[in-house]
């Protein structure tokens, strides 16, 4: 890993994008609703995050996304979820994440796309029509509705604005993320080829740490508002983004 501390030209950056993962959700609490054998209730993630599973029993589907919205209710955004909205303020940030969860909006970020989908939405299996929601799917819905998330077996969502951010930017964050799971691990060799500036802020090393231009470790919390703060004092004089 290069560890070039003036690799950065901050004149330059005016628009960043962002990778976020569980790393940076699960220092506000959330959890993963798994036990000590990696089950729910005997069920393995997998066996209840695919498509056949919501056919054979959309009840059982249905109940594990309302404990998760449940639980969403008792978390709040943490200092790195506020201090990427506060970015905002002095640069364009495009905020790709991996979480089905709502912290970035609830911090204040303008630009989220979730990859994964998100809890607080449903999507209507009559005609693929999204709406928001914030309480619990009833049983006369259970057939009616589905969860907005992507599954096991599906394709990811919003990529034409996903691969919009990553090809405008001029600088790219990681933050919070295993690197392995794709198609989000395979963002980094795209901005390489673009010869743009990569961070990885994480809490240890990953496979693809040597991609990046600077690893820094340490928690989500922690690392992140230390080095936004730093970008913004360094963009200091300059005019805001509209």
């Amino acid at each position: 890993m290069r560890q070039n501390k003036n690799f950065l030209q901050m004149h330059s950056i005016k628009h960043i994008t962002v990778l976020t993962g569980a790393g940076i959700s699960q220092e506000s609490g959330i959890k993963t609703f798994r036990d000590q054998n990696g089950l729910w209730e005997n069920h393995s993630i997998e066996e209840i995050a695919c498509p056949n599973a919501f056919e054979k029993d959309p009840e059982l589907v249905h109940r594990f996304y309302n404990l998760r919205r449940e639980q969403l209710n008792q978390v709040e955004p943490n200092p790195a979820h506020i201090a990427l909205a506060e970015a905002d303020k002095y640069f364009k940030v495009d905020i790709i994440t991996q979480n089905v969860d709502d912290l970035h909006e609830r911090a204040g970020s303008q630009n989220v796309y979730h990859m994964h989908g998100e809890l607080r939405k449903l999507r209507r299996i009559s005609d693929g029509d999204v709406i928001p929601f914030t309480a619990k799917v009833e049983k006369k819905d259970y057939h009616l509705m589905r969860p907005h998330i992507v599954w096991f077996g599906e394709m990811v969502m919003e990529m034409e604005a996903i691969s919009s951010a990553l090809n405008q930017c001029d600088l790219y964050l990681c933050i919070g993320t295993s690197n392995q799971v794709y198609p989000a691990a395979g963002f980094i060799q795209q901005i390489k080829q673009r010869g743009i500036p990569c961070i990885e802020l994480n809490q240890e090393v990953t496979a693809l740490s040597s991609w990046y231009d600077k690893t820094l470790l340490g928690k989500a919390s922690q690392i992140v508002p230390d080095f936004i703060s730093e970008l913004v004092s360094r963009a200091a004089g300059s005019a805001k983004i509209d």
